[in-house]
């Protein structure tokens, strides 16, 4: 069976790519054919081959199916600003029909494929759409990592909110302890508030595999 889930943050900078190439890895030990997608990125650098994220990187390392570069990362953009800032300084369009292509063509290589997002889940990715839009269309299930710190909790609860307004579902939740250890009783309120189930706590500078350790893979086949 085909699966696939898309990662959002309720910010950035809280552990998407981390957590993605963790969950990357726990499934390949599962036997899983896996492969990561970051469809746009911004902050790019400059390299022989073109553009390259840094976070699209970790992804492929992390992955155990070969992909071209432009499958994994379709838009990489060089501006380090919101992607719809970065795509018009650049002067493209960020198209989520080209998305969805690339994505089919990892999805015919992999059992399971992990997308990882930019930013929030509202972040603009054009004048019109966002990549709520771009998970609509792909019609995936949502992992919300939270970055346990002070105000996590209002920006947990308004990203649920928002994913069900979206008409996307929250599949699950992952608390990244980015700044040492939570703050007392934050995982326990967010434990009883959201209404999908915690994939894992992961502790403040794990290395992948570390996090890969920590994920509760039983909860994705709920």
């Amino acid at each position: 069976m085909q699966r696939a889930w898309f990662v959002t943050g309720t910010d950035t900078g809280v552990g998407k790519t981390l957590v993605s190439a963790a969950l990357l890895m726990a499934l390949a030990r599962t036997g899983r054919h896996v492969v990561g997608m970051k469809p746009v990125a911004s902050g790019c650098n400059a390299t022989p081959p073109g553009l390259r994220s840094a976070d699209a990187e970790a992804l492929r390392v992390a992955g155990n199916v070969a992909a071209d570069y432009e499958d994994i990362n379709p838009y990489a953009l060089a501006a380090p600003t919101a992607p719809h800032l970065a795509a018009e300084a650049a002067g493209v369009q960020i198209d989520i029909a080209a998305i969805r292509a690339h994505y089919a063509r990892l999805a015919a290589r992999a059992d399971d494929v992990v997308v990882e997002g930019i930013g929030g889940w509202l972040v603009p990715i054009n004048r019109t759409q966002t990549m709520a839009d771009v998970v609509r269309v792909l019609n995936l299930p949502v992992i919300l990592v939270v970055g346990m710190r002070l105000g996590c909790l209002n920006h947990a609860l308004l990203t649920q909110r928002s994913i069900a307004a979206s008409g996307c579902r929250l599949m699950a939740w992952v608390a990244n302890e980015v700044d040492g250890d939570a703050p007392e009783g934050y995982v326990e309120a967010l434990t009883d508030r959201l209404e999908s189930p915690c994939l894992g706590i992961i502790p403040a500078g794990p290395s992948v595999a570390m996090a890969a350790a920590r994920l509760d893979l039983c909860v994705l086949d709920r």
